[in-house]
């Protein structure tokens, strides 16, 4: 953790987890001494944007599944992510509801057949709209991380895309890289 608030790593959820552990977020926030909670306000079809397309390699407007929680430290909100999903993999799973997931996500994905093998990440930083600003409760002209992460299976195929919103002063980014 930095100073200022949470270093955020990625590799804790990337890989599908040992069957009766809980979710990734929760562990690591306890690891750190601090509790991690996170809630699904909306689970559902919805047509993708062009963002969101562009992430999944579909075009614009196609339905996609979309997951959007708010995650949380310690009773306050941390983080915004809308995780997206092509409707033929997760249409018809508790992908499309909002009950958690044993073992989160990426678990229930591998257990349906797409494992992740390759993520791309994008870190932005941009201002949040009113909505925004409210739900993670920050201060006028305070701004926002934006990462976009994209998950690819072995063919290639984009299974999960994720956009994450975090207060800029509350977050560091930690990357590990190995080569070979």
């Amino acid at each position: 953790m930095s100073g200022s608030g949470w270093t955020s790593t990625s590799m804790p959820y990337l890989a599908p987890r040992a069957a009766g552990t809980g979710d990734a977020w929760a562990e690591e926030a306890a690891g750190a001494g601090r509790r991690g909670t996170q809630r699904i306000v909306h689970a559902g079809e919805a047509a993708a944007t062009a963002g969101v397309a562009s992430l999944l390699g579909l075009p614009e407007g196609s339905p996609v599944v979309v997951r959007r929680r708010l995650i949380e430290l310690d009773g306050e909100p941390t983080e915004l992510t809308d995780t997206y999903y092509p409707v033929e993999i997760a249409a018809g799973t508790a992908l499309a509801a909002t009950a958690k997931i044993p073992g989160g996500a990426v678990t229930l994905l591998a257990a349906l057949g797409h494992t992740g093998v390759r993520v791309v990440e994008n870190v932005t930083a941009r201002t949040p709209n009113t909505e925004e600003r409210t739900q993670l409760r920050l201060d006028a002209g305070e701004p926002v991380l934006q990462l976009a992460r994209t998950t690819y299976d072995a063919t290639g195929r984009a299974i999960q895309a994720d956009v994450m919103l975090m207060p800029s002063g509350r977050q560091q980014l930690q990357y590990e890289i190995r080569i070979g």
